[in-house]
């Protein structure tokens, strides 16, 4: 309780260099940290009417999370993963991207940083564009056809509607046309200088650094899962489902 204590009274500022998660874990509470980096938690806490308690419960929880690696995933059945990669899909558009959104547009301009600042003003909402557009393309079409054959192996489709599979494209086409999206942050770690932070950044300066080279660690992480388990798995789903609607079109 007196280390909480402690925590209460150091300013924003200490705090978000001890543990940069807080930055993320404030904004989620509503609060930009970067617009109180001199107040104490306490103070801050008081202002949006949170219970500071409950903040630093909230880090230690998100601080405990812990992902499942690529061996646990490939254990579980395709529907499994599908619904691990959808929740990621809204932890990137509900939290990641919108606190990160929130950095790139608040954060105060120093002089030495204001050309880079104004560039990734304008190229960080394209990229957010994108990756959205990634996303629901992704879940619209491969997560709708894994969802399609889920459905004509358990017979919910008649047969003669079932058979206008053979027609769609093969995931294995899908896989192939997939954008690995390993690299869709070039452009951003380019102009950063791959998150090169100098001695003399601004706390917010190093949280955004910090937080854009975790987002690109992550969204690798996803496009590997993706084409390494997902498509893997579903390309056999396909050809099961195939080969069994091959069987019964030959007994009729």
């Amino acid at each position: 309780m007196h280390s909480s204590k402690n925590k209460h009274r150091k300013s924003i500022a200490e705090l978000v260099t001890e543990n940069h998660v807080l930055a993320e874990v404030l904004h989620y509470f509503g609060i930009s940290f970067f617009q109180h980096e001199q107040h104490s938690l306490e103070e801050v806490c008081a202002k949006y009417k949170v219970n500071p308690f409950q903040v630093i419960a909230e880090l230690e929880e998100w601080a405990g999370r812990v992902e499942p690696t690529k061996d646990e995933l490939f254990l579980h059945p395709i529907g499994v993963l599908v619904g691990y990669l959808k929740k990621k899909h809204r932890h990137f558009i509900r939290q990641a991207l919108p606190f990160l959104t929130s950095l790139v547009e608040g954060i105060a301009m120093e002089e030495q940083q204001k050309c880079l600042i104004t560039d990734l003003r304008l190229m960080f909402p394209l990229f957010v564009d994108d990756f959205i557009h990634h996303i629901h393309e992704e879940e619209d079409t491969l997560f709708e056809r894994i969802a399609y054959l889920h459905e004509i192996e358990s017979g919910a489709i008649p047969l003669i509607e079932a058979i206008k599979v053979f027609e769609l494209p093969s995931i294995q086409k899908m896989a192939d046309e997939h954008d690995a999206h390993d690299d869709e942050m070039e452009g951003i770690r380019k102009l950063t200088n791959d998150y090169e932070i100098s001695g003399t950044a601004s706390v917010s300066m190093r949280v955004l650094f910090i937080e854009l080279q975790k987002l690109e660690k992550e969204l690798m992480i996803h496009a590997k899962i993706e084409n390494d388990l997902l498509f893997p798995k579903a390309v056999e789903l396909e050809r099961e489902v195939l080969r069994r609607l091959r069987l019964q079109i030959k007994n009729n």
